[in-house]
């Protein structure tokens, strides 16, 4: 009983290790992917070419901080990047840098937007949320619920 105490305190124990980590990092996962997709979508059309709107937003109201060559080039990395990194965390497949990559995208879209007009707490919030829930799925990892998890096991037999 000891034991099991000791490993709950500190969260290294059965139910939290098999069943509930693994299902609270899926959802973070399945979440932001979610949310970073959702996001993506509204920068292509329907071709998934980026739309003239985005690489306007990505000139002009981020200028001061790019040249215009590298604001464009900008706008189709940060545009794909939206569609591609959140495939990867769904599936669970390289998923710590994936997260890496949108937490970097995120803090810079967090500076951008804090920088314009349209600032506003709550979308402070959100991007802070975002953050996090990123932060986390890079420390601990994809979960047992991923194909990390089972190439990472197959290297180790």
């Amino acid at each position: 009983m000891k034991k099991f105490l000791a490993g709950f305190l500190i969260g290294d124990c059965a139910p939290l290790n098999l069943f509930l980590k693994p299902m609270l990092l899926l959802g973070f996962r399945l979440y932001v992917a979610y949310v970073f997709f959702k996001s993506g979508l509204t920068k292509v059309d329907d071709n998934f070419m980026v739309t003239s709107s985005t690489l306007d937003l990505f000139k002009y109201e981020y200028m001061p901080f790019l040249s215009e060559g590298l604001a464009s080039v900008s706008a189709y990395v940060a545009s794909y990047a939206e569609l591609g990194l959140p495939i990867l965390l769904v599936i669970g497949l390289f998923t710590r840098p994936a997260a890496l990559a949108l937490f970097i995208l995120n803090a810079v879209a967090a500076y951008s937007l804090s920088q314009t007009d349209f600032a506003s707490a709550a979308g402070h919030w959100q991007h802070v949320t975002w953050g996090v829930i990123l932060a986390v799925i890079f420390t601990f990892g994809p979960g047992a619920l991923s194909i990390d998890k089972w190439i990472s096991d197959k290297w180790r037999r």
